[in-house]
C-alpha cells in the first residue's frame, strides 16, 4: 500500500511505498557498508599516526615531536574535507545524491591503497612525508564528499517517522569502520613482532582499501536516486529549468542558509572532537602517560567503540520520538560533565575502569551522533540540502576532529596533566550547546520543500 499523505514542496504528492522493506534494507546495507569502508579507510590513518607514522615518516624528530608531526598530517585530511563537501554538494544538489557518493568511494579507495604502497623516509627521504600529506589531502576530499550522499540516500528514502533511525545507520557505518580498523591493527600487532609490524604489517589495512571501489560500482549499478531529488528534477523540467533547481547550490546555500551552516558546524564540534580523542588521542595517552601497552589500549578502544553499533541506532530511533534537538542538548551537557571523570578513570591504569571510561564516553557521544544526520537533513531545503549539510558537517571537522589529537598531545606536553584536555573538551561542549540551542526546531519537516517553497511560505506569513 502506498501512503500518499506526504505532500512535497510545490503542492505535489509523492508516493511513499510503506511495504518496500526489502528496498530500504538493501539501501541501508549499501549505505552502511559504503560508509563503514569509507571511514575505515579514513580512520586507519589516525591509528597508524598514533602507532607508527612518527617513526616511519618523521624519524629525525624526538618522540613527542614525531607524534605531533604525525598528528599534524592527520589534521591535513580534515582541512580538505570542506572542499570535498562543497564539490559533492554542488554535484549532489544539481545532478543527484548518488554520483558524488560513488565518486567519493572510488577516490578514497585509491588514496588509501596508495598509502599502503608508499615508501617510508628511510627509502625516499623527505619525499615520503610530502607524499603522505598529499595522499591524506585526497583522502580528506573523499570523506568530505561521502557523508552527505550516504546520509541523504537513506533519509530522503525513509518514512518521516523513521528518519532518525535510518540516518543513524550512516553514523553507525562510521563506527563500524573505526572498529574494523582498530580490529585489523589489533590483529596485526598481536600476530606480528614489532619489527615485522613496523616493516610491512602496518601496510595491510591500507591495501584493503580497494574494497571500497567495488562497493562504489555496486551502488552505481544497483541503487536509484532519492525520491526527493527525483521530484525536484521533475519540477524543474516542467519549469524548463536545469535539474536540481539551482545552478549555484553553494552560493544559494551560503546566501539563504548561512546561519544554519554555522549552527551545524558548531553542533558537530564536541561530537567530532571527542570522537578523535577517544579513538586516537587515547592510544597515545594510554601508552605514553598511563603506561598501558598498545595492545591493551587498542582492545579497550575496540570494545568500547563497538558498543556504538547498538547505541547509535538506539538514540537515532529515540530521536524519532523525542526530537533531535532535545536529545542533542542532553548529550552535550553530559559530555561537558564527563570531561574530567573520563581522564580520572583512565589515569587509574585499572583495566575495568579504563574500559568503563571509554564506554561511557562513547555512549554519551552516541546520544548526539545518532540523531545528527536527521537533524542536519531537516535543517536545510531540498535544493541546497547536500551542500548545506555537508558544509556544516565538514567545517567543524577542521577545527574539532582534525586538530583534537594534535591539541591533546600539545596540551599534555605543555602541562603534563589531563586536566588541560578536560578543559578543552568542556570548551567544545559549550560551543556545541550554544549552537544547538539556537537551531530552529524543524522536527519532521517536509523534506521535499525547496528554498522557493520556504520563501513563498514566509511571504504568505
Amino acid at each position: 500500500m502506498n501512503d500518499r499523505s506526504s505532500q512535497g514542496g510545490g503542492g505535489g504528492y509523492v508516493d511513499v511505498d510503506r511495504d518496500a522493506h526489502p528496498k530500504m534494507a538493501r539501501l541501508a546495507g549499501a549505505a552502511v557498508l559504503a560508509t563503514g569502508l569509507e571511514w575505515y579507510d579514513f580512520l586507519i590513518y589516525s591509528t597508524a599516526a598514533a602507532l607508527v607514522f612518527g617513526d616511519l615518516f618523521f624519524p629525525e624528530f624526538s618522540g613527542v615531536a614525531g607524534t605531533l608531526a604525525s598528528f599534524a598530517t592527520l589534521a591535513v585530511g580534515f582541512f580538505a574535507r570542506p572542499l570535498g563537501g562543497v564539490i559533492a554538494g554542488h554535484v549532489g544538489d544539481r545532478y543527484g545524491r548518488k554520483p558524488p557518493l560513488v565518486g567519493a568511494m572510488v577516490v578514497m579507495g585509491a588514496a588509501t591503497f596508495a598509502i599502503g604502497v608508499l615508501p617510508t623516509y628511510a627509502q625516499i627521504g623527505v619525499w615520503a612525508p610530502v607524499l603522505l600529506v598529499v595522499i591524506r589531502l585526497v583522502q580528506g576530499l573523499g570523506v568530505g564528499a561521502q557523508w552527505g550522499g550516504a546520509a541523504l540516500l537513506l533519509i530522503e528514502h525513509s518514512e518521516v517517522d523513521k528518519r532518525g533511525f535510518y540516518g543513524s545507520l550512516v553514523q553507525t557505518g562510521a563506527i563500524f569502520g573505526a572498529v574494523a580498523g582498530n580490529a585489523t591493527f589489533l590483529l596485526l600487532t598481536t600476530l606480528l613482532p614489532d619489527e615485522q609490524f613496523a616493516s610491512w604489517g602496518w601496510r595491510v589495512p591500507f591495501l584493503l582499501g580497494l574494497a571500497l571501489v567495488v562497493i562504489g560500482i555496486y551502488v552505481q549499478l544497483k541503487i536509484e536516486d532519492t525520491p526527493v531529488f527525483r521530484q525536484m528534477r521533475e519540477r524543474s523540467l516542467q519549469a524548463g529549468q536545469e535539474a536540481g533547481l539551482t545552478k549555484a547550490p553553494l552560493r544559494d546555500a551560503v546566501r539563504t542558509c548561512w546561519r544554519e551552516i554555522l549552527q551545524a558546524a558548531g553542533a558537530f564540534f564536541v561530537v567530532n572532537g571527542t570522537f578523535y580523542i577517544l579513538i586516537s588521542g587515547m592510544l597515545d595517552y594510554g601508552t605514553t602517560y598511563v603506561g598501558l601497552s598498545k595492545t591493551e589500549v587498542l582492545v579497550h578502544v575496540l570494545v568500547a567503540g563497538g558498543t556504538q553499533l547498538v547505541t547509535i541506532p538506539l538514540f537515532g530511533a529515540l530521536s524519532d520520538r523525542w526530537g533531535r534537538r532535545k536529545l542533542f542538548l542532553v548529550g552535550t551537557v553530559l559530555m561537558g560533565l564527563f570531561a574530567f571523570p573520563m581522564f580520572w578513570l583512565v589515569d587509574t591504569g585499572s583495566a575495568p575502569l579504563v574500559l568503563l571510561s571509554l564506554v561511557l564516553g562513547f555512549t554519551i557521544h552516541a546520544v548526539m551522533y545518532g540523531p545528527q544526520a536527521a537533524l542536519y537533513a531537516e535543517m536545510f531545503p531540498a535544493d541546497v540540502r547536500y551542500t548545506g549539510a555537508s558544509l556544516g558537517f565538514q567545517l567543524a571537522s577542521i577545527f574539532a576532529g582534525g586538530l583534537a589529537p594534535f591539541v591533546m598531545t600539545a596540551l599534555l606536553a605543555a602541562t603534563g596533566a589531563a586536566w588541560s584536555v578536560s578543559l578543552y573538551v568542556l570548551a567544545m561542549a559549550v560551543i556545541t550547546f550554544a549552537s544547538v540551542f539556537t537551531i530552529r526546531e524543524s522536527f519532521r519537516r517536509d523534506l521535499h520543500e525547496t528554498s522557493a517553497d520556504v520563501e513563498e511560505k514566509e511571504v504568505i506569513a
